[in-house]
């Protein structure tokens, strides 16, 4: 795995680790590559991610260095690049923790917003600067921030620069936990571990359905739920959660 991206597997949990230092962990063209070969071929038996930064910040968005050598057709095509790898991360089959503290920013919170649980630090500063650098959002923020913040608000973040901290995140929706410093990882490992425990199909279901289904008109998406909850009600995984229930202990999924 490439330098920028340190990768540690613990059984059925790995840790991976933005690491540019100096650059509060900016998304080059390398990051972008590393998350992507991670998540399109994950080692063996690992089902959760635990997704970090180094020195302090999460990540700090895109490398604007590199941004300013690019011809227009050249950013269209490393914007749709993005949305390719933020969808991989979102629906590729692992659930990934994200332990956040200082910079959330562009498109680090792009890549946030991609990940399923997201736990801040007090230090942790969310912000879509990209109007006041005269770019526009590149990496899906439109579809993932802007869903989860509404529409009017993030145009508002974008407008003004504005900057959110941990509890304010938590309020909007952008953070699921605000803990105090140097919690976060402790906190994502622990969560990390009570996932990995569900049954695969379960977790796979959730993630697959949940958002897709708010796209739909609700017609569709009710029955589309039923087909979920079907499929998950017939698995061997859903015979021994309700024999464990009935046993009083805990379930062991495959």
């Amino acid at each position: 795995m490439s330098e920028v991206l340190q990768t540690v597997v613990d059984g059925s949990i790995a840790t991976l680790t933005m690491n540019r230092p100096g650059k509060r962990n900016a998304m080059c063209d390398e990051l972008v590559e590393a998350l992507d070969a991670f998540y399109s071929n994950p080692p063996e038996g690992v089902r959760v991610v635990v997704l970090t930064g180094i020195e302090g910040h999460y990540c700090s968005g895109l490398d604007l260095s590199e941004h300013v050598h690019r011809s227009a057709e050249e950013g269209l095509y490393h914007s749709r690049n993005w949305h390719g790898v933020m969808e991989r991360i979102q629906f590729g089959g692992l659930i990934t923790v994200s332990a956040m503290f200082g910079a959330v920013i562009g498109g680090g919170m792009e890549l946030a917003a991609a990940t399923h649980v997201r736990i801040a630090e007090e230090s942790t500063i969310f912000q879509l600067p990209e109007g006041r650098r005269g770019i526009f959002v590149g990496g899906g923020a439109t579809a993932r921030v802007g869903r989860l913040l509404g529409p009017d608000r993030m145009t508002e973040m974008m407008l003004t620069g504005r900057k959110y901290d941990a509890d304010e995140g938590l309020a909007l929706g952008l953070a699921h936990y605000s803990v105090g410093e140097g919690e976060a990882l402790e906190l994502a490992q622990k969560l990390a571990g009570k996932i990995s425990r569900n049954a695969p199909l379960s977790n796979y279901l959730m993630v697959q359905s949940i958002s897709r289904i708010n796209d739909m008109s609700k017609a569709d998406g009710l029955f589309t739920e039923s087909l979920a909850a079907a499929l998950s009600q017939t698995s061997p995984d859903a015979e021994e959660g309700l024999k464990a229930f009935l046993e009083k202990r805990a379930p062991v999924f495959r």
